[in-house]
Parts: C-alpha cells; sequence; structure tokens
C-alpha cells in the first residue's frame, strides 16, 4: 500500500499549480486623529484587513520572488465619519524600489489622495472584481496596487506599466460610474486638478510618454548602475530629466511632473552634488530650477 501511496502522492504535487507570490508588500496605518472613535480595535481590523487584501491577493499573471515585491507604505487618516460604516479620509501611498547592489531604497510614487470616501464593516470581507464595481475600498486598494505595479514595471522595462495602468482605468471606470453605493467619490472624476483620476491619466498621456520613458533611464539605466559606473549615470538620469523638463512644457503644471518631484527632489541634489563634471551641474541647476521651482534652493545649492 506505502508503494502505491508515494506514486499517487508524486501525482498530485504535479497536478498542483505553484503558488504565486503577491506583487505587493504593503504596510498599512489608519490614524483617525480628527474623529471620536469609541472602538479603538475597529481601526486595527480596519487596518489589517486592508493590508491582507493588498498583500495577500495576486493582482498579475507575473511570478514574484518575496525577495521582487514592491514595498509600499499607505497611510489613511479618517477625517470624517458621516453615517455607521462610512469614513472619509486622506491617503498618502509611498512606494519605494531598490537600487541594484546597494542597501538603498529610492521612492517610486509620493502621492497625496485627499479623497477616500469607503464603507467598511468589520464582519464583512473586502470584495473585488475586476469587471464591475463592488465597493469603493476594494476599487481604491485594486487601483493603487495596479498603479503601482505599473510605476515598478516602468522603472525596469521602457513603458512596461502600460498593461497595469489599462486595469487601473477598467476599474476608475466602473467605479466612477457606480450608482449602487452612497460612496460617493470625486477623485475618480476629473473634477480636481490633483487627484488620481488626472495621475492615471498623465500616466496614459502620449504627451507626456516622455516621463515614463524617463522612469526606465533614471532607475534601471541610472541608479541601478551608479555605483559601478557613475558617470554613465548621471548621463542617463540627465537625459531623463530632460525628458521630463520638455513633457512639463508641453504640459504645465502637470500633475505626474509635481508628483515626482516631491519624492526625488533631494535624490537629484544628491545624485549630481558629487560630479566632476561642471557644466552637466550648472545645466542641472538651471533646468530643475524651471521645472521644479518649490525645490529651486536644493538645486541652488550644488553650485556652493
Amino acid at each position: 500500500m506505502r508503494k502505491l501511496l508515494i506514486p499517487l502522492l508524486f501525482l498530485l504535487l504535479l497536478a498542483t499549480p505553484p503558488a504565486r507570490a503577491q506583487e505587493i508588500n504593503a504596510l498599512v496605518q489608519v490614524t483617525a486623529e480628527n474623529v471620536a472613535i469609541t472602538d479603538r480595535q475597529l481601526l486595527q481590523q480596519m487596518q489589517n484587513d486592508m493590508q491582507t487584501f493588498l498583500n495577500n491577493r495576486p493582482f498579475t499573471s507575473q511570478t514574484y520572488r518575496p525577495d521582487e515585491r514592491i514595498n509600499c507604505r499607505v497611510f489613511i487618516g479618517i477625517n470624517k465619519i458621516p453615517e455607521n460604516g462610512l469614513y472619509e479620509a486622506t491617503a498618502r501611498i509611498i512606494t519605494t524600489r531598490p537600487v541594484y547592489g546597494t542597501g538603498y531604497e529610492t521612492n517610486l510614487l509620493s502621492f497625496a489622495d485627499k479623497s477616500w470616501v469607503f464603507r467598511y464593516t468589520p464582519q464583512t470581507p473586502i470584495d473585488y472584481s475586476e469587471n464591475a464595481f463592488v465597493g469603493n475600498l476594494s476599487s481604491l486598494l485594486s487601483f493603487y496596487a495596479y498603479l503601482i505595479i505599473g510605476m515598478d514595471q516602468d522603472s525596469f522595462a521602457r513603458l512596461g506599466g502600460s498593461p497595469y495602468y489599462d486595469r487601473a482605468r477598467n476599474i476608475l471606470n466602473n467605479a466612477a460610474s457606480q450608482s449602487s453605493t452612497n460612496e460617493s467619490d470625486k477623485g475618480w472624476k476629473d473634477t480636481e486638478s490633483n487627484n488620481r483620476y488626472w495621475l492615471l491619466n498623465n500616466l496614459q498621456d502620449p504627451q507626456l510618454e516622455a516621463m515614463r520613458s524617463g522612469s526606465y533611464a533614471y532607475y534601471r539605466q541610472g541608479l541601478d548602475v551608479f555605483i559601478t559606473k557613475p558617470d554613465d549615470a548621471r548621463t542617463s538620469i540627465f537625459t531623463a530629466l530632460q525628458g521630463l523638463q520638455q513633457a512639463a512644457i508641453r504640459r504645465p503644471g502637470t500633475l505626474l511632473a509635481r508628483s515626482f518631484f516631491t519624492a526625488k527632489a533631494e535624490e537629484i541634489a544628491n545624485i549630481f552634488r558629487t560630479t566632476q563634471d561642471v557644466q552637466q551641474k550648472q545645466q542641472v541647476v538651471t533646468m530643475m530650477s524651471e521645472v521644479d521651482p518649490t525645490n529651486s534652493a536644493k538645486y541652488q545649492a550644488l553650485l556652493k
């Protein structure tokens, strides 16, 4: 009997599909400093459920090793509870990417979403369907999961994130047109200039493609080779910044550019601080002060 069981177990193992590691490694933090919540365990449960949704659900057919998962942090501050189980919040999404050959992680995205409206009850699982609106919370989490995966893919392959932005677009369209719940969330529509609608719109805008192709030059051809080839890395990063400048001139004040500079200004200054190419340093200062005047002081310090 034992001899028969061994081949049977082997066949069962062959028939079982290999486990697919999830893409996201998220840390979620929920706070409620501006509202009175008597049950603090509710916040902990909400936080755990969001984190489990992001970390345990596969969003693509890609195989990710545990060390390849994309690190991100989601900070959610509840501002208002209009009725029992309905929450209005602000969220900040920060996602990072390791730099090859170093222990350094660089920011890919740092974005404040000021319009999170969602229903949540501890006893109800966060359910999701890619082809239909189920609830705003699962739509929000899935939308950003695809955005995070897309931006990560853009950094490893030129325009590699396109299919994931398409899936984020599908979520956005379903959420914007839904009328089955009262989770009215203006972030899904073009009513404001700095919401998630415009962030995705910028990522899919052909006139801003240089920003996305520049992501590959900045990260894969730049930061990833900086330790071994610093001059080549700076040249690639400079080329990426030129493309970003052209796109910013074409579309002044674009949200994608502002989001990029929020995450990268300090890093860009550090990259060119030690260059021996005085002309390149001057060009960087001139260019960045033009397209990112908010952080002009950081760039001007390079010349001192």
